[in-house]
């Protein structure tokens, strides 16, 4: 079971809008017994809160929900439990680091980090512009998932 935690800011916009597209990447794939995925925040602004509506609204037009999404905060123990913590924004990652210590196992990077353009996913709270930011996760997904392919091989043939 490959584990993969998305982290942003709030977990309403960015980090849900991964998880849950990622989420569905895998299950069209027909691998989607072999992933736990996930999505948190830094903060504890939002917990509680369920998906912002723009996200929502954006992935409803893909055929994908978020229903019974509800923000969470990242814990210390998540760092042991997943394979993989993916950050929006280089902001994201400092902040993550407070909670979560040193990243010794290199389990840490920025979602964009995967393609071939790396850089910070702009959050749309402040922007507005929910169709960049999936097009720009939708991208980043795509990238790990052929990264995850990469390193994990043929016992995740079909990936």
């Amino acid at each position: 079971m490959i584990k993969v935690l998305f982290v942003c800011h709030g977990n309403i916009c960015r980090s849900p809008m991964a998880e849950f597209v990622f989420k569905d990447m895998v299950k069209k794939k027909g691998v989607a017994d072999k992933f736990d995925i996930a999505s948190a925040a830094t903060s504890t602004e939002e917990i509680g809160n369920p998906v912002h509506p723009g996200t929502r609204k954006i992935l409803s037009a893909h055929g994908i929900s978020t229903e019974g999404k509800r923000a969470v905060q990242i814990t210390r123990a998540d760092y042991r439990d997943y394979d993989y913590i993916i950050a929006m924004d280089q902001r994201n990652i400092i902040n993550m680091r407070r909670i979560i210590g040193e990243d010794s196992m290199n389990k840490v990077r920025r979602l964009l980090d995967y393609t071939s353009m790396p850089g910070d996913i702009a959050d749309p709270w402040y922007t507005g512009d929910f169709d960049q930011t999936y097009q720009d996760v939708y991208r980043g997904c795509e990238a790990l998932l052929e990264e995850i392919s990469h390193t994990h091989g043929s016992c995740y043939a079909g990936i």
